[in-house]
């Protein structure tokens, strides 16, 4: 499921979490932009054994954006067959879906900072989650934190 944080410091996150196993999440926190052509943002990844973060990733206006991504999902709700894809123009961020019968959408989160320099790494947790509400919710969770809305 996901939920817009409710923080002391009151920065916007979006934190989701695995309906499977709520140890596994992904935290989208830290926004800020330069001007009205990007937002930029940070990724965290957690699951057992596994903390992996990305500092810089933008979101372009003029780009294939997550939320229209997210909103398709969501309104797929019946289900696909095979693999949905998603990243950043950067390449450091990728989403892709699968769904389980039952009703459930995998998401699975990649983080590859640095793609170009040597010593890169790359890191990936999958959250399962409802098809329906919880997909709308995330993509609605989302949108609002990339067009830096208050929650």
């Amino acid at each position: 499921m996901s939920s817009p944080d409710d923080r002391t410091d009151d920065e916007p996150s979006v934190t989701v979490r695995c309906q499977d196993n709520s140890s596994v999440g992904v935290k989208l926190c830290e926004r800020y932009s330069f001007d009205e052509d990007s937002v930029h943002y940070a990724v965290e990844l957690r699951a057992p054994g596994l903390t992996a973060r990305a500092d810089e990733v933008v979101a372009w206006a003029w780009g294939s954006d997550l939320v229209p991504f997210l909103e398709a999902l969501a309104s797929d709700y019946r289900g696909w067959d095979g693999t949905r894809s998603w990243e950043t123009n950067d390449r450091d961020l990728a989403v892709s879906a699968v769904f389980r019968s039952g009703g459930y959408v995998g998401l699975k989160w990649t983080l590859r900072p640095w793609t170009g320099s040597s010593g890169g790494w790359a890191a990936s947790v999958t959250t399962w989650l409802e098809s329906g509400e919880q997909m709308t919710s995330l993509a609605a969770d989302v949108r609002r934190f990339l067009g830096g809305e208050r929650t």
